[in-house]
């Protein structure tokens, strides 16, 4: 049953195929309520991918930033919660899913509710019925994603790189979360000193210890996460050979990680406060903190050209980009046996037929319960058999 988003639920049903329980990890139920476009909103879903086909803004992207919330963070787009809730609505919004994961079904359910502060904190979380912090979702609800917005990720700014390896890092150790949080406050609450004119050396060496043990832990965990994505890919390149996906070859850039490399973790962090010590004039002037692992950037080199990626082509770096994310998805799998949620807006279009098939082989190949979006439903015509593909048209939704 369909209805439009400002009257009834929206009902999609689908029966579960045959063996399709082997996949860990898929949504079987997702509700949203004032959530962008969506009214209200229901799917009924099995562990197949799912496509979503439709013209542009008619509500496909909302769907996939939905369920991205069903993970920590801020969703795929990064938006304060508040420009989340529907403009007609109540000014918050609700999404909950029934969740198969390894721990067995668990209803998760977020939201925000106007009140909850204009930098977009404060959402809510529960899983299971009881309420959590939303860094807890991590543990239940693992993805990688893929955006129009991130086509630019080998050249731009490192920053973007290194939210996008941290995704990774965090889906593979949970708990360097802490360590990212502690680093980042202690580091803005040091350039709040600058921006003081504070001078006293006890107030700065408090946090830069905080900075020293949690950017060592940081810069230690980015480095494990490269090195376990780089081996899986020359694992797999010397399994088959070149494919449609071009392979990288990943390294990470600096001060930290190069100390790592000659140092224990112990003789790094007590280097990294030294360093800290000595900057603070330097960083005084700059009004920011110039060294540590929020500066570090990940290097990726398009194999088969040995090519920085940055000079590569837009096609060359988006068969790259997507590889990468594959095999993201992949060591997830291979190091938790949970095949996380793939995300990906607007892709298939942007490929020609040879990589447009071997995405979709990837696909089946992981067992992951893929979420796609697209507004040619012709481009998924392999994916018939295989895929549940869901017609989107402004907030109504048919199957």
């Amino acid at each position: 049953m369909t209805a439009s988003p400002n009257e009834h639920d929206i009902e999609i049903g689908q029966t579960q195929g045959p063996g399709h329980d082997a996949v860990p990890l898929s949504i079987r139920t997702l509700k949203l309520t004032d959530f962008r476009n969506y009214a209200a909103a229901r799917l009924d879903l099995d562990a197949r991918p799912v496509v979503l086909v439709g013209e542009n803004g008619s509500g496909k992207t909302n769907l996939l930033e939905a369920v991205s919330l069903l993970g920590p963070g801020h969703g795929l787009r990064g938006r304060p919660y508040a420009e989340l809730a529907r403009n007609d609505g109540s000014g918050g919004f609700a999404i909950a899913a029934t969740v198969r994961t390894p721990h067995g079904e668990l209803d998760i359910g977020t939201g925000y509710g106007p009140g909850a502060g204009e930098d977009g904190a404060g959402r809510t979380v529960r899983i299971a019925g009881k309420d959590r912090g939303a860094g807890a979702l991590g543990e239940y609800v693992k993805q990688v994603f893929l955006i129009p917005a991130m086509d630019g990720l080998f050249t731009g700014g490192g920053s973007e790189r290194r939210r996008f390896l941290d995704r990774l890092v965090v889906a593979i150790a949970p708990g360097i979360r802490t360590s990212l949080n502690r680093y980042d406050r202690a580091m803005r609450q040091r350039n709040r000193l600058f921006q003081m004119r504070e001078y006293s050396p006890a107030l700065f060496e408090g946090l830069e210890e905080q900075m020293a043990e949690a950017g060592v832990a940081i810069a230690a965990a980015r480095l494990d996460a490269v090195e376990r994505l780089a081996a899986l890919i020359e694992d797999r390149l010397a399994a088959q050979g070149q494919t449609p996906f071009p392979h990288a070859v990943l390294s990470l850039h600096g001060t930290l990680e190069a100390d790592l490399a000659m140092r224990s973790a112990t003789e790094a962090e007590d280097a990294f406060r030294i360093l800290l010590e000595a900057g603070r004039e330097r960083d005084r002037a700059a009004a920011r903190t110039l060294e540590g692992p929020h500066r570090s950037d990940l290097l990726v080199v398009h194999g088969p050209k040995n090519a920085p990626a940055a000079i590569c082509s837009s096609g060359e770096q988006k068969a790259l980009l997507l590889g990468l994310v594959l095999a993201k998805a992949e060591l997830i799998k291979t190091m938790d046996g949970i095949a996380p949620l793939v995300l990906l807006d607007e892709v298939a279009a942007h490929l020609d037929e040879t990589r447009r098939r071997a995405l979709f082989d990837e696909i089946l190949r992981l067992e992951v319960q893929a979420w796609m979006t697209g507004t040619d439903k012709e481009l998924f015509s392999p994916l018939a058999q295989d895929a549940q593909i869901l017609d989107v048209n402004r907030g109504i939704i048919g199957s």
